[in-house]
Order: C-alpha cells, then sequence, then structure tokens
C-alpha cells in the first residue's frame, strides 16, 4: 500500500497532462486542423424566419413602379393571384459614408450601415418554408442533417467548458420545423444545441433545474465524481459510444453551469441604459443575451425571431401595414447588439448573420379585386437579401445585385452553400475539409457545393 506522500510523489508527473487533457478535451474532436487565417471566433446567427422582403429592406427597386399592375413572365411566375408588380411605400435612402441604400423601415441599421455588408444576390432552392428553413440552417432541404451550429462547433470545439458552445435562443416553442433546424444529428451528441425560451427571462425558467434544491455544490461534486467514475466504466466496456461520452461530457457541463449560466444568462445585471438600447421586446433581450453569450465564450448562438404576438415575417396579407411593425423590433435590436459588440472590441472577431430562409415577391399576392390596402407578397426564393457584420467581412459593402424588379439574382450570385463555406472560411476553417463519416461516405455542411464568397471578406 502506498501512502499519500508515495503516491504524490509517483503520480505528480502526471497532474500536469491530466490538466492539458482537460484542456484539449473540447478540441479533442476538431475534424480538420484550421489551415486558413480565422477571423471569427464566434457567431451570432440572427434568424428572421418567415422571410423578411428584400425590396423593402436592403433592395431597393425603384422600376416596380414604372411596372406596377403588370403580371410577371415566366413560367414560375404564371400565377392566379396576383394583381401584379407592386412597389415598396417605403422610401430607401443613402446612409451612412458608404451611401448604401437602406429602406426607412430600417431607420437604426441604417445608421450603422458602414460596419455591415449586405448580399443583394441571394438565392435558395425551394419558396417553401419547411425545406427553405432546413436549408437555410442545416444546408439541406430535407431533415436531418447537422445544423451549422453543430458543424462549427463540431469543427472548432467550445471556449468556455463551463457553458454549451451552441445555444438557440427562441422565444416561443412554435417554430416552423423546430429540433432539426438544430440538430446535431449523425454528429457526437455533445454537438446538439442547448435550445432555450426566452418568453421569460429569469434564470432558473430560461435554464430548468439550473439550481439543485437540496445539496450544495462541494455535495454534488462528490455525487458526480461517483457517478461519472461508474459512467466510464460503463463507456469503456462499450467501446467508448460517443452518446456516452457525450452524455458523460453534458452531466459535467451541467454541473459547471449552476455558477456560470447564473450569471451569463442574467440580462438584469445590464444596466438599465443597455436594456433600454435592445428594447423591452422578446428579440431585443434574446439579441442582449446572445452579446452576453458570445462575451462569456458561447461559440454560436442563434436568435429566432417572432414578433410580441408571435408572428413570424410570413406576410402574406397585409404586408405594408405588418412589414414596419416586424422591422421596428428587429431593427432596433440589430443594431444595437453591433453597436455594443463594436463599443466592446468583440465585433472584430464575432460575425453576426442577419438572414431570413428566403424573400418575398416583388408582384402582390391578392387579386386585382382585393383591398390595396390588405394585399400581401409571397414567398420568393430566387432573390432575397441578407446582412452580415463583423467576423472578417468587409464594412460599408453592398455585394452582387438582382435583377431590376427583384425577381432573380443577377450578378455575384450567393447560393446558401457559399454563404455557409463563407461562414466557416472566417472561422478558420476550409468548408471542403469539414467531414464526419456516417453510413459509409464522408458529410459535410456544404455536401458538394459551396465557394466562398471572397468579394465580401475584409
Amino acid at each position: 500500500m502506498l501512502t499519500r506522500r508515495d503516491a504524490l510523489q509517483r503520480l505528480s508527473a502526471g497532474f500536469g497532462a491530466i490538466g492539458l487533457a482537460g484542456m484539449m478535451h473540447s478540441r479533442a474532436d476538431a475534424a480538420v486542423p484550421q489551415h486558413l487565417t480565422q477571423r471569427a471566433k464566434r457567431v451570432i446567427f440572427l434568424f428572421m424566419n418567415g422571410g423578411p422582403s428584400h425590396v423593402d429592406t436592403f433592395d431597393p427597386k425603384p422600376a416596380l413602379a414604372r411596372y406596377q399592375g403588370t403580371q410577371p413572365t415566366g413560367k414560375l411566375y404564371k400565377v392566379p393571384n396576383t394583381s401584379g408588380f407592386m412597389p415598396s411605400p417605403f422610401k430607401f435612402r443613402r446612409c451612412g459614408q458608404s451611401g448604401i441604400e437602406v429602406s426607412e423601415s430600417l431607420p437604426h441599421i441604417g445608421r450603422i450601415i458602414d460596419d455591415c455588408c449586405v448580399i443583394r444576390s441571394m438565392h435558395t432552392d425551394v419558396p417553401n418554408h419547411e425545406p427553405a428553413l432546413l436549408m437555410m440552417n442545416t444546408g439541406n432541404i430535407q431533415p436531418v442533417r447537422p445544423s451549422l451550429g453543430s458543424w462549427v462547433q463540431y469543427g472548432l470545439g467550445s471556449e468556455n467548458e463551463n457553458l454549451p458552445g451552441f445555444v438557440v435562443l427562441r422565444p416561443t416553442p412554435n417554430i416552423v420545423v423546430g429540433p432539426a433546424l438544430w440538430s446535431n444529428s449523425f454528429l457526437p451528441a455533445e454537438h446538439q444545441a442547448t435550445s432555450v425560451i426566452t418568453a421569460d427571462m429569469a434564470v432558473d425558467k430560461l435554464v430548468a433545474n439550473v439550481r439543485n434544491p437540496a445539496l450544495t455544490l462541494p455535495q454534488q461534486r462528490r455525487q458526480l465524481d461517483f457517478i461519472q467514475r461508474l459512467n466510464r466504466l460503463h463507456a469503456e466496456r462499450r467501446g467508448h459510444d460517443s452518446t456516452l461520452e457525450a452524455q458523460i461530457k453534458t452531466m459535467e457541463t451541467a454541473f459547471r453551469m449552476q455558477s456560470a449560466a447564473a450569471d451569463t444568462f442574467d440580462i438584469a445585471k445590464e444596466p438599465p441604459s443597455i436594456r433600454a438600447m435592445y428594447g423591452d421586446t422578446p428579440f431585443g433581450r434574446s439579441c442582449l443575451l446572445a452579446r452576453r453569450l458570445a462575451e462569456a465564450g458561447v461559440r454560436f448562438t442563434s436568435v429566432f425571431y417572432t414578433s410580441d404576438n408571435n408572428q413570424p415575417w410570413d406576410t402574406h396579407a397585409n404586408h405594408n401595414q405588418r412589414h414596419p411593425e416586424l422591422c421596428a423590433d428587429s431593427d432596433r435590436a440589430t443594431a444595437a447588439l453591433i453597436s455594443d459588440l463594436k463599443q466592446r472590441g468583440l465585433l472584430d472577431d464575432t460575425l453576426v448573420v442577419w438572414t431570413g430562409e428566403f424573400g418575398r415577391t416583388p408582384y402582390s399576392q391578392d387579386n386585382k379585386n382585393a383591398d390595396p390596402a390588405k394585399r400581401g407578397r409571397d414567398h420568393h426564393h430566387t432573390a432575397f437579401s441578407t446582412m452580415l457584420a463583423g467576423g472578417g467581412v468587409r464594412g460599408g459593402l453592398a455585394y452582387g445585385t438582382s435583377d431590376e424588379l427583384g425577381m432573380n439574382a443577377e450578378q455575384d450570385k450567393v447560393h446558401v452553400h457559399d454563404l455557409h463555406a463563407t461562414i466557416l472560411h472566417l472561422l478558420g476553417i476550409n468548408h471542403e475539409k469539414l467531414t464526419y463519416r456516417y453510413a459509409g461516405r464522408d458529410f459535410r455542411l456544404t455536401d458538394v457545393y459551396g465557394e466562398v464568397v471572397k468579394g465580401i471578406l475584409a
């Protein structure tokens, strides 16, 4: 039998290795070494689910006024329920030193547009919500593939072992498609997102059971150490199954979150002036929490938008009334997030993405006999706009164009696969090498597609 002194003398050389193993654990399963310059360390993905209208936000189309009432042509656009092209009622003005034209419905973003890059030539594959939502969030129109956030965490690991590396903030459980949009799918289970309902911002409501009602932290630590030893024995007998390994790590993260989450998730610790800057709305509070998560080292945060009355950007009717209402909330909180990150020195290495799954038709959805004030815009996938800021993206840039009516992406087209390839590139990852072998073949986020959009890189 060894005395404690003997054991310490013989084993002390291994303590450093144990510490190193813990430090390296978060990157132990990184898919590929980084061969690229890493410009962004983390991503905040602001998702305007439902599809904002590009011709009413970032892509001015004065020609629509000349063609008002004219029927769209082409096989895809012979639709029976349209009164023809419908110009935007919102004025566009040149903003910032860059002079990028932004709709008056986005005044706050207009004021910080020099920090932003607007892609006006986005396009995707399908004009239906479910497949388009899946494409933007997972790179595939069918469920279930690993989400963008899961791929990022798989490739880079976590910056903070006390918090999840991938967090989804949603104000309601009623998001179209739902968990498939943030699934880890066949990637190891530890890369599954932690989904948080932000309707109630009290910490114990945001993260259920974050505090143990009976045991102190030292008591929990002893209990967890015992359970984890049993878990390790269990895993060793089963060939270190990835699901078991993920569960072991999840239990450890859950224990550490008791102190870290109680601090990071508590936006009440922010000064009243900062909370007011973001706005006291579900999206505003979520954007403020996203900034706190980024500051704490969370690798990827998705923020899903719905309005105060749980309405998405799906303006099939009353478009001209509902669009500015939706913009008011998103515009204020988005601009506050970008400005706040910049003021704190975080914008340079935090990539902010603002996008929907597609745009909306430049023509109306209602027939010519409908009340013009109640006309809406339908889904539109062949041209829409996406905005990015920080993380190695050129600010004050409008990239690509759609045609004069906003019907089709025309110059410097950017597919969703290209956007994903560019996000990974900014994170220092070659999208063609970020792979995971499953069911006999190597999968990747961009499948066999995708080109880095070099024209938007700083």
